[in-house]
């Protein structure tokens, strides 16, 4: 048959990621995630994963955002049993992650079969997976430190890199041998962005024949750090200024990292009023902890910081929120203040607790500071919506939102171009497939690279295949 590469999730999107390759009888998984999106939707796509998954002699994992991670339990659920590779700080993340993912599918099913025990049209709801599924799946990861490489299947050696995205981020790099052909592949997973101040930035790796790059921002622009910071700090002094509330929806998994390390930097400046700084997110608060146990991931002056013990995720008046009873406490409050909380494309999560009288009031900011998907409330708030639906229910948008993508943990159209022609630069690629993006962003990073670079430059597309 000879090696090929199969796209199959976050092909035509930006979430969901999944592929397989090929080679010399061995196949191997990158990445297994969740589907994010319209909720009815998300439910029927990670519910269907394809058969020839589960039958894998591998799976290498990029990072553990659950658009990368989510979907591996089920996948072990439904009999994987090989080994999951993976770097340090990604497992640790992933115990954290997957397990809290578990335990809200499962108690999402509960209340629904509860709710709707009483309707006869309503057949019991099984959450994808439960925490015993998500426990499998931790035990089966294999740590794997970056720069170290590991033959993980006949003609397959696989070595990471640092892709500068979240915590523990890597460049799949894995060296292919069949028959009298040799290929060296590379895959992005999501590309983080030389200016982010928290994390190392991206390596450049030698001699790659074949780029699975994604293309997230590849047809936009984010403005600089130092902006970003100018920008929030104007929007927390004006809203706080205002009696209102700074209200964050973010991921747990590094864009909550960010946004603490960013207030703790306006605070030594004394750019930003000393207030409330709640983080209303279980997740967030351990999967910081993960951070603080892996500082030589971190940016050198960040882990400097560490050392020191000036920590850079503690801005002056950060209160913790775990329990539900203080979360409820805290969305009834009427004082001032910044609150954080997941979910970051705002279709789950305490957030919308927080948006459901929170929207309404224009002395409120909502701050957007990542990507979000289409047919998401996030979405639909970053096109400026005027009413949204939050629990079913049609609210009005009287609150100022603001989008900060210089926040973003994602490489923009330029950062992609540069990370492409360095790449280039160190050997010139052969082959160059863009996913993990929608269609617009795709098309205009593969006319950028076209006109730069000689090599061929396909558009991944679900259950296409590629030769290599």
């Amino acid at each position: 048959m000879g090696m090929e590469l199969e796209f199959y999730g976050a092909a035509d999107e930006v979430t969901g990621s999944l592929h397989r390759l090929r080679c010399a009888g061995a196949e191997i998984l990158l990445d297994c995630g969740l589907f994010q999106g319209h909720r009815e939707q998300s439910n029927r796509l990670n519910r269907e994963l394809p058969s020839w998954a589960s039958k894998a002699n591998a799976l290498v994992l990029s990072h553990a955002h659950l658009d990368h991670s989510g979907g591996i339990p089920t996948l072990v659920k439904r009999g994987f049993d090989g080994n999951i590779y993976c770097t340090p700080p990604t497992r640790d993340l992933c115990s954290v992650m997957l397990r809290d993912a578990a335990m809200i599918q499962e108690q999402d099913a509960r209340y629904l079969n509860k709710r709707y025990a009483k309707t006869k049209e309503h057949e019991a709801i099984e959450p994808l997976y439960r925490v015993e599924d998500a426990h499998r799946a931790i035990g089966q990861m294999v740590s794997i430190p970056f720069h170290r490489p590991l033959p993980i299947a006949p003609g397959v050696t696989l070595c990471f890199y640092n892709s500068g995205h979240v915590l523990g981020s890597a460049l799949v790099c894995l060296d292919l041998e069949e028959g009298n052909t040799k290929r060296r592949l590379l895959f992005t997973g999501d590309l983080g962005r030389d200016e982010l101040p928290l994390l190392k930035p991206p390596e450049i790796v030698p001699d790659v024949d074949v780029l699975i790059c994604e293309s997230t921002y590849g047809d936009r622009l984010h403005p600089d750090i130092a902006r970003m910071d100018e920008e929030l700090a104007s929007i927390v002094t004006k809203t706080i200024g205002r009696g209102g509330r700074v209200l964050i929806p973010t991921f747990a998994l590094e864009r909550a990292q960010e946004v603490l390390f960013a207030l703790e930097r306006l605070s030594e400046k004394g750019r930003v009023p000393e207030v409330p700084i709640y983080i209303d997110s279980p997740l967030a608060i351990a999967i910081t902890e993960v951070y603080k146990l892996h500082a030589e991931s971190l940016a050198p002056d960040v882990a400097q910081r560490m050392l020191e013990r000036n920590d850079p995720f503690s801005p002056p008046g950060l209160r913790y929120v775990s329990e539900i009873e203080d979360s409820k406490v805290l969305q009834k409050s009427k004082e001032p203040s910044i609150v954080i909380a997941g979910s970051g494309m705002c279709e789950a999560g305490r957030i919308l607790h927080h948006f459901r009288d929170g929207l309404g009031q224009s002395k409120n900011s909502v701050v957007i500071v990542g990507f979000m998907a289409q047919h998401t409330l996030g979405r639909r708030l970053v096109e400026g919506r005027h009413k949204v639906k939050v629990f079913g229910i049609e609210r009005d948008v009287l609150a100022d939102v603001h989008v900060l993508g210089g926040l973003s943990a994602h490489a923009d159209q330029n950062d992609l171009k540069n990370f492409v022609a360095q790449t280039n630069n160190h050997g010139p690629l052969k082959q160059i497939a863009l996913a993990h993006g929608e269609a617009p962003a795709k098309r205009a990073l593969k006319n950028l690279l076209a006109s730069q670079i000689n090599a061929d430059i396909i558009l991944a597309e679900k259950g296409k295949t590629m030769p290599l």
